[in-house]
């Protein structure tokens, strides 16, 4: 019999008359994956943030290994023996490598009231090249590294001292294939040392092939708890959304005609490093994928084509000769970006809803010689968008930075299509998001491209770009390596043999 680590009895969670976790109860076993799944709202990442000191409990309590925990803050909680790796960015800019490791723990290399920086860096060196990340050097600038590096330095961060339990919430939405191998990696030490990880994915696939355990949450309330061995992706999805999960979830038509006639072209491109020499056709009616490895430049071409990319080279051209090279002609010239990193990018997180749906239209919804904006009309604005995405909100006046990173993700959705942008460039555009709101996502692409608006999609995941494209372009090396055609015959090894 599998001995419990960690006892979760009763907890209760409530922000205003949102009740976001009512009595759940469920154990986690030593030395065990134990994935939390739900969709979003549904209260799996308010649990793992009062386990983790994030939130306060209201009613209920964590034991671990017999003993009542309450963690006030993630230092507590670290020293309990529990940590989290969250979904987006958990590292502090202007600080080094080696700082953001030991943030919080500074104390072991504290002595007489001065810090030993430089021993402080040789333990970081240290743990960087035990974890195989020696390309990261614990005196940079956290600033100086990519997204996937600064998981993987977050990945450090919270297993260097061998918690018993590590949460992991949504982190592999955020990797490439090779940083989810990677983070894999040490899910399975954890567990061979004995130790825990309360893993939560929207993945199914992942959840079923990463995990031992699965505990199902919906609307705040513990639903059931199975053996991963014993269920399919239909039974979860079924225990997720209270029933089977019906309608097409990709694209079911093959052979359309795209239009000839070309909305926007890329010619020549390029971004110091980055992308180069990039030139593309983006027709009408049409959904373009761009596909590749993490650093292959595919995200970049997002930022270039909305003029976010300062030190761009090459032009972006519009059908009528218009040159998008900022920001706000991209907005006044209908085109929409949601960019990978929706926290920092996409979202003003201290900002209302309402604030957030309403922003890139604000100059549409001025009435008036003198521009009036009334305070009804934005209200009414992003009442009506906010329910056509079916954010699950307060209201409008929540802070976007109290929502679910799926709920998070709705807003920036919400925003561009009240713009009723003419093209859009959805950058990782369903990452975090559950697998029925997934499906309303896709439905909304299709629908987009038969109303003749065009889409660009990028995208790591290689399914949802088949499922949904009309043509997949592959990025390599900051270069395009090959175009794949929308095929039924099409399989992720055709994509896969253009990326490496």
């Amino acid at each position: 019999m599998s001995e419990i680590r960690l006892q979760v009895q009763h907890l209760c969670k409530s922000f205003g008359i949102t009740k976001a976790v009512q009595d759940v109860s469920f154990n986690v076993n030593k030395g065990e994956v134990h994935a939390l799944i739900g969709e979003n709202g549904s209260g799996k990442s308010t649990l793992t943030n009062m386990l983790t000191g994030i939130y306060t409990i209201d009613s209920g309590k964590f034991i671990l290994d017999g003993k009542e925990v309450h963690p006030r803050n993630q230092v507590e909680a670290n020293n309990e023996g529990i940590s989290i790796i969250v979904q987006e960015l958990g590292t502090l800019s202007g600080l080094t490598v080696a700082e953001n490791i030991f943030l919080g723990h500074e104390e072991q290399f504290i002595s007489h009231g001065i810090k030993n920086t430089r021993a402080m860096n040789r333990r970081a060196n240290e743990l960087l090249k035990q974890y195989d990340f020696s390309h990261i050097r614990a005196e940079d600038q956290i600033d100086d590294y990519n997204f996937e590096d600064r998981k993987f330095i977050e990945i450090i961060k919270a297993t260097y001292f061998s918690p018993k339990i590590v949460v992991i919430d949504e982190t592999t939405t955020a990797l490439s294939q090779e940083g989810r191998e990677e983070l894999y990696k040490h899910m399975d030490r954890i567990r061979a040392e004995g130790n825990s990880v309360i893993f939560i994915s929207h993945d199914l696939a992942e959840v079923l092939e990463r995990s031992d355990t699965v505990t199902i949450m919906r609307d705040g309330v513990y639903i059931d708890t199975v053996k991963s061995s014993d269920v399919t992706e239909d039974d979860l999805k079924r225990l997720m959304v209270g029933r089977a999960v019906t309608g097409n979830y990709y694209r079911t038509d093959y052979g359309e005609k795209v239009s000839d006639e070309v909305v926007l072209s890329a010619k020549g491109v390029s971004v110091p490093g980055l992308i180069e020499d990039v030139s593309f056709d983006l027709h009408k009616g049409e959904i373009l994928g761009f596909g590749g490895l993490s650093e292959s430049g595919m995200h970049e071409v997002g930022k270039a084509v909305f003029g976010a990319s300062y030190d761009r080279t090459g032009e972006v051209v519009l059908a009528d000769g218009t040159e998008i090279d900022s920001i706000p002609t991209a907005i006044d010239h209908s085109i929409a970006y949601t960019s990978k990193d929706r926290d920092n990018e996409s979202l003003v997180l201290n900002q209302s809803i309402e604030d957030n749906i309403t922003l890139p239209s604000l100059r549409d919804l001025a009435k008036g010689p003198l521009q009036f904006l009334r305070d009804s009309a934005l209200s009414a604005f992003a009442e009506k968008y906010a329910t056509q995405m079916s954010v699950k909100m307060q209201g409008i006046e929540q802070f976007v930075s109290d929502l679910s990173g799926g709920n998070k993700q709705k807003v920036v959705l919400a925003r561009w299509i009240g713009k009723d942008s003419d093209i859009l460039v959805l950058d990782s555009p369903t990452r975090g998001i559950d697998i029925k709101v997934k499906q309303d996502i896709y439905q909304l692409m299709d629908r987009m491209r038969k109303q003749n608006k065009s889409v660009i999609m990028i995208s790591e995941e290689l399914m949802e770009l088949i499922g949904m494209c009309d043509r997949i372009l592959i990025m390599k090396d900051g270069k395009i390596n090959g175009e794949l055609t929308r095929s039924q015959e099409l399989d992720e090894n055709a994509l896969i043999a253009k990326m490496v």
